[in-house]
């Protein structure tokens, strides 16, 4: 033993830092595995916190970071690495780059990339580890348990099940991913985490926002219910060489997942310069990884004396045709092709749209393209063509509201009798007047996928408003004619100009087309100042009068049917 036992351990917490208005705030992804290249659940996450992220910019409410990165060490990679006849070096650097390149490619607006191998990285693992020794949390004892390597951790007998292995002999495996689990005993660092279950509790009483959605936050509270052992924080030398060194101890190297916990300090200035963002952090993580932020993570930080991360966001998982993915199955969905096939914006779209945090999402190439073809290419860009073609529009300006065919009425049910506006047409004011808001309050609370829905919903409502009044039947020579015209065109574009500042943070490209299009300017795009249709209230409208942007053509064009999805749909 290193030290005696020590009854308290959870040493008093250091202040918050800023909050409030203009505060900073990190968001975070996980740090990927680099043992293999990037799949779509891995895009899901940075596409989550980049919505996020860009959202929070739009809003103008105070600095902010998107980290990201590799996590490149473990028995895995070592073993990856002998598999594929290279050092674990050289894979790394080859599996961080495609990581990179890929949220690169998908628009992921990071601003950090960690890299557990980076100096910078492990001097900070190093310290955190003597601050972890220093308060007693740690001692050095032997252990023994099921291993699974695949996971990189022990796990109980609670967490396991009886199978078959290739040869058809009995074996065990891990409930949540299926792969075979080891008896492995050697002697470790151990980290008193049962010394941690009550700091633990209160922390999730006083904070029931701090893990989302909810049901992942009832799953943690049921694990500090459970037996929660301490934590060995260690491995053999002699097992594991691909990692970062016990300081003072050569034959112990530190545990994968403690390493990789510490790049969310890291990523700050830790152990120096992390006051200025610490704890105003967001972590989005997969739910198969939340044991591990939400109960060893907070109980870390507490023994340094650190305060837990704000908030954990917790998503599921992608399956491809119900079928989890895997590579035995040969179903694992290529991020890059998808990219290709779908376009990046209607990628992001796509797994934005239908990714719901609560459960598993299915994944299948014909679910893409009518999400996309019916909201992208039909609903949203069929509005903006119709609405700015020249037949309708050949001054190619966003044109005069009228009060008087769309005066301003207390209760929609009051329309008989005053202007050209139906009560559908008021419902749809209504409507989009109060999307920005409840916009903000989804992805505050991580519903993006709701946010979305409430955006398309609009989008209908607001082409059949035109539909419904068909401007091109509307004869322009007729002066009471055109003021209606000119009216439906307005509120037409209003709307779009509202869908597209609210989707800039999930389709980036396709909404700056959109925007620009409507001639609205960079510095026209804020969140924080986005009104609807200022006329109607009798204020001036900064847009009226203005020639709209150039005619790019096509929003977003259709997608079709790929060569290899056709031929695999005839051989079904």
């Amino acid at each position: 033993m290193l030290r005696p036992p020590c009854r308290r351990l959870a040493r008093p917490l250091r202040r918050a830092a800023c909050t409030g208005p203009g505060r900073r705030l990190l968001l975070s992804t996980p740090i990927f595995y680099a043992n293999g290249p990037p799949h779509i659940g891995h895009l899901y996450s940075a596409l989550l916190a980049d919505a996020l992220h860009r959202h929070r910019g739009l809003r103008g409410a105070g600095p902010g970071r998107l980290s990201t990165g590799t996590d490149e060490h473990g028995l895995k990679i070592q073993q990856a690495a002998a598999a594929a006849g290279t050092s674990p070096p050289e894979l790394c650097e080859r599996v961080s780059d495609l990581f990179r390149r890929a949220l690169a490619q998908a628009g992921v607006s990071f601003t950090d990339f960690t890299r557990t191998s980076q100096p910078r990285h492990q001097r900070a693992v190093q310290r955190f580890w003597g601050a972890l020794l220093d308060g007693g949390a740690l001692y050095k004892g032997s252990y023994e348990g099921w291993y699974c390597t695949s996971e990189e951790c022990f796990l109980p007998e609670s967490q396991l099940a009886e199978r078959r292995d290739a040869q058809g002999r009995p074996c065990k495996v891990s409930l949540e991913s299926g792969h075979q689990v080891h008896w492995t005993k050697e002697e470790n660092y151990m980290f008193r985490l049962s010394a941690f279950r009550d700091p633990l509790w209160n922390w999730l009483q006083e904070n029931p926002h701090a893990i989302s959605p909810d049901p992942f936050y009832q799953r943690v509270l049921r694990w500090l219910e459970e037996d929660l052992p301490d934590l060995s924080v260690s491995r053999e030398s002699s097992r594991l060489q691909w990692g970062i060194p016990v300081p003072g101890d050569p034959t112990q190297t530190i545990y994968v997942w403690v390493d990789a916990l510490v790049n969310y300090l890291s990523v700050v200035g830790y152990p120096t310069a992390h006051g200025e963002w610490w704890p105003a952090a967001h972590h989005v993580v997969g739910k198969d990884i939340l044991k591990f932020h939400a109960i060893y993570w907070p109980a870390l930080l507490m023994a340094v004396g650190l305060r837990p991360p704000e908030r954990i966001l917790v998503h599921s998982h992608w399956t491809v045709r119900g079928q989890k993915m895997s590579k035995s199955l040969g179903n694992v969905v290529d991020p890059f092709s998808c990219m290709e096939q779908y376009t990046v914006d209607g990628f992001r779209y796509f797994l934005l749209r239908q990714g719901v945090p609560e459960r598993d999402c299915d994944y299948y190439h014909e679910k893409v393209l009518k999400v996309v073809n019916s909201e992208l290419a039909d609903a949203l860009g069929g509005l903006l063509n119709r609405s700015t073609a020249l037949s309708i529009n050949p001054s190619n300006t966003y044109p005069c509201f009228s009060e008087s065919c769309f005066p301003k009425v207390s209760d929609s049910r009051e329309t008989k009798g005053m202007g050209r506006a139906s009560a559908e047409d008021y419902e749809l004011l209504a409507s989009v007047a109060s999307l920005p808001l409840q916009v903000v309050g989804y992805f505050e609370g991580f519903q993006i996928y709701k946010a979305l829905e409430c955006i398309t919903l609009c989008v209908r409502q607001t082409n059949s408003f035109f539909q419904r009044h068909r401007p091109w039947k509307l004869d322009r020579k007729d002066p009471a004619e055109q003021l209606w015209l000119d009216t439906i065109i307005h509120v037409t574009l209003e709307c779009l100009r509202v869908f597209g500042t609210l989707l800039q943070p999930v389709i980036p490209h396709t909404a700056d087309k959109l925007l620009s299009r409507l001639a609205v300017e960079p510095q026209e795009r804020a969140l924080s100042s986005l009104t609807f249709l200022p006329r109607y209230s009798g204020k001036p409208c900064p847009f009226e009068g203005r020639q709209l942007g150039p005619d790019t053509g096509i929003l977003f064009h259709r997608l079709e049917k790929s060569r290899e999805h056709q031929r695999e749909t005839k051989k079904l």
